[in-house]
């Protein structure tokens, strides 16, 4: 699996105002990069600490970071299915990486049930964004599903990008 929520961070940092659905002001952005250079630094129950109140507040970045740290269990017990909460959350507001880990998640099953057709629905939203990764692991789920099934992803898909 493909986690990349940090890098995406880092390129957050330099374009002021590039976060989507999070709250604004300097002490969010600030709150959001003490808790990146805490993740850096392997002091991931403070990265936990500082996303987590940030991920409640809305901000997509946090939620996708929180989502990465109960993944893998650093700062916090592993719980896929918690993972898998936060990326819904900050997919749904259009965070590109989140969409990406969570239609991988679907197309796994891990956290969920396998689910191509979201799989499939996620990822193609998230490679619209450039995420050529999404684009490479979409194609290969794609040429597993029915027609009905590609009928009913071709459906959700329009429907999330009105």
């Amino acid at each position: 699996m493909r986690f990349s929520s940090l890098l995406a961070a880092l390129v957050w940092l330099a374009v002021p105002g590039a976060s989507t659905g999070a709250p604004t002001g300097a002490s969010t952005h600030a709150d959001f990069a003490d808790g990146l250079a805490a993740y850096d630094a392997g002091d991931y129950r403070t990265a936990f600490e500082q996303w987590r109140a940030l991920a409640e507040a809305g901000d997509a970045e946090a939620q996708t970071g929180l989502a990465d740290l109960y993944f893998t269990g650093q700062g916090t017990p592993e719980d896929a299915a918690e993972a898998l909460r936060w990326y819904r959350r900050a997919a749904e507001q259009g965070n590109a990486v989140a969409q990406q880990n969570l239609g991988d998640l679907y197309g796994r099953g891990i956290g969920v049930a396998r689910d191509l057709v979201s799989a499939v629905v996620w990822l193609s939203l998230a490679a619209e964004q450039g995420q050529r990764w999404s684009a490479r692991r979409r194609d290969e789920i794609a040429a597993r599903l029915t027609p009905d099934q590609r009928n009913e992803a071709e459906a959700r898909l329009a429907a999330r990008r009105r």
